[in-house]
């Protein structure tokens, strides 16, 4: 008999050589019909392979990213056989599943392919996914595995074997499809009900310009067709909501290739939403007891070459900006956080001044690859609201905490009501990638863990996402089309205080070193807007919008009484403007709606003569007439119901 230990600590007692299936259908058929792989000691299993020993077992359904994963892996060999049979003499290279389905890359050899072609590969695929046919793994030498593919005149596996060692390898075969895959895999192609391939693009061999274009195949699966009808019709929506689309359509961002590629130029309403938020966290933060500093954009090459950010990023990164000096050179500034250790170092601080808080909207520099830049998502220059906390190693939880409060407080305010916080370690298998040594790792690992805890946050564990100089916290965002984002970061790090040689006099009256939490509620300000636009739609939330009324009048006669309401509401700071275009008053209102602006204030003859207006929702309609003194408490109560004033 073995231990099975379950995720919620109880243990049972199986046979050797039971199954993740055999276990999931002693707890209930229910649960046995929807496992599609499990996690056993850490690593995703086939739900058909035996477990001979004492282990830790999760059970993965649909509703687990590892189970959607294992579902979509599978569906990419799927594909292949669907390829296979309708292409004979098509070669295979990689196909792994992917955040939204998978995708494989085939050599097509002297064959075309394109969309016209996909209808005919998804016929195929859930023909052969009705034979539910099993997937079966098998073990084979590395002689073996290359006699195969050799014999197949498959080079890419053959390049992929040479990497392998000896003992590690696995065949996995399904229906006549054989594939080199370390898997795992569904128990057989029955599971898959839904089909559609999304894509066709070009791909290098192993990523290398050098190596021969393949042919990659996008595709998406689902247990249900209603599933995948679901899917596709959230595709559409999201095309609605490209933040790309929108920000042109709202004149809120633009780019221009004389300035640059991924450097954006902000519009005059874009401007308007960006201060907008950087006034409310900056009014956030002095409430927390932070103080507002200001860095260069550029800094001494030696600086980063001190905080480790030079070694890391340094090869990937703008290159630095030589002088007349020939023994000088600078970096455009690629992170807040060396310029405001340089700002703590500027007097010696007691323990008793502790925590010092130093907040930034700084803008940084990195050279992200042109084939990476996306709208605003990616980008080379941004904004962060970086802000760095210098506390004693007591005080590390409780700032923790602070912060974490700060981060839901945005996101309340916001809309984001989703969210998960993801916990992200170092990597214990490679430990080279970071600085600093194993006890100030396991410190502050240990507080952020702590801290997520006691806040009762939902979280996840991820080993190997964490910051090269320290662990992170970061939190993943989902919008309203269920897309993950990560927003906003907070990281604990002993390891730059110590590179810069950062002091404090503590009680004993002997210096100590600070530790230093990094903190950016909405991380890049470009990015967060980027999601915010796809969020909401364009339809920001009433204190943020860049227009928050406008005023049509129906006729040139009352354009004097709009421009009184206009200058009443700038005396409240309610931002809009008036509509004085010689346009009949239904055309007004429609291009106010299609603006997004959230309120709709129309003036005529009984509007002047009552000193009121005529007040319009957008989005709902008409909201009957009110004076401009009601209008001011409706619109203010709206917005300290929002930010929960």
């Amino acid at each position: 008999m073995i231990n099975i230990t379950l995720p919620d600590g109880s243990v049972r007692q199986y046979n050797q050589g039971v199954t993740s299936f055999e276990i999931a259908q002693s707890i209930s058929e229910g649960l046995a019909r929807n496992v599609l792989a499990a996690k056993v000691n850490g690593t995703v299993w086939d739900i058909t392979r035996p477990i001979n020993e004492d282990a830790t077992v999760q059970l993965l359904t649909w509703n687990d990213d590892e189970g959607k994963n294992t579902f979509w892996h599978s569906s990419a060999h799927l594909m292949a056989e669907a390829l296979e049979e309708l292409y004979p003499g098509i070669k295979f290279g990689i196909g792994p599943p992917v955040e939204n389905g998978f995708y494989y890359d085939v050599d097509m050899g002297e064959q075309s392919f394109s969309q016209d072609d996909f209808a005919k590969v998804e016929q195929k695929m859930l023909e052969l996914a009705r034979s539910k046919n099993e997937f079966v793994r098998r073990e084979v030498s590395k002689a073996e595995a290359e006699e195969y593919f050799t014999q197949k005149g498959d080079e890419y596996k053959l390049d992929l074997i040479k990497d392998l060692e000896d003992g590690t390898i696995t065949f996995y075969t399904q229906g006549n499809f054989v594939d080199l895959c370390r898997g795992p895999h569904l128990p057989n192609t029955g599971t898959i009900k839904a089909a559609k391939l999304m894509n066709v693009a070009g791909a290098y061999w192993r990523g290398d310009e050098s190596k021969k274009q393949l042919t990659r195949i996008y595709g998406v699966t689902f247990p249900k067709q209603k599933e995948l009808t679901e899917y596709l019709e959230r595709l559409e929506e999201a095309k609605k909501r490209d933040h790309r689309k929108l920000g042109r359509e709202l004149e809120l961002f633009a780019f221009s290739e004389k300035v640059g590629m991924g450097l954006p130029l902000w519009l005059p309403k874009g401007t308007l939403l960006r201060e907008r938020l950087e006034q409310f966290m900056r009014k956030a933060q002095v409430k927390a007891g932070y103080q507002p500093v200001v860095t260069p954009h550029i800094g001494s090459k030696e600086l980063y070459v001190t905080s480790g950010h030079y070694e890391k990023y340094g090869a990937d990164s703008f290159q630095p900006i030589k002088t007349p000096n020939e023994n000088e050179e600078f970096l455009l500034k690629p992170m807040n956080c060396p310029h405001h250790c340089e700002i703590y170092k500027t007097r010696p601080r007691s323990y008793k001044e502790l925590p010092v808080r130093f907040a930034e909207f700084g803008t940084v520099y990195r050279y992200e690859q042109s084939g990476e830049l996306h709208g605003l998502t990616r980008v080379r220059g941004f904004t962060q609201d970086d802000a760095h906390i210098f506390c004693r190693p007591d005080q590390v939880k409780e700032e923790f905490i602070k912060v974490i409060d700060l981060v839901l407080y945005v996101f309340k305010a916001l809309g984001f009501e989703d969210y998960t916080a993801q916990i992200s370690l170092r990597d214990p298998e490679n430990k080279a990638k970071y600085i600093g040594t194993d006890d100030v790792w396991e410190k502050a690992e240990s507080a952020i863990i702590e801290a997520a805890a006691e806040k009762g946050l939902r979280t996840v564990t991820e080993l190997g996402e964490a910051a090269f100089y320290g662990p992170k916290l970061d939190f993943m965002v989902k919008d309203a089309l269920g897309r993950k984002w990560q927003l906003g970061t907070i990281q604990v790090d002993y390891n730059l205080p110590e590179r810069f040689q950062l002091e404090y006099i503590g009680a004993d009256n002997a210096k100590h070193r600070p530790v230093m939490i990094h903190r950016a509620p909405f991380g890049s300000l470009e990015r967060f807007v980027a999601v915010l636009i796809e969020h909401c739609a364009g339809n920001f939330p009433l204190w943020l919008s860049p227009e928050q009324f406008a005023i049509l009048p129906i006729s040139e006669k009352y354009h004097d009484f709009a421009q009184e309401v206009y200058n009443r509401l700038q005396q409240e700071d309610i931002r809009g403007f008036i509509d004085n275009r010689d346009e009949k008053i239904g055309r007004k209102i429609r291009d106010a709606e299609v603006r997004k602006v959230p309120y709709m204030l129309i003036v005529g003859e009984k509007e002047q003569e009552n000193r009121a207006v005529s007040v319009r929702k957008h989005g709902e309609g008409d909201l009957g007439s009110m004076s401009v003194e009601e209008y001011v408490e409706l619109f203010k109560g709206k917005v300290a119901e929002m930010l929960n004033n």
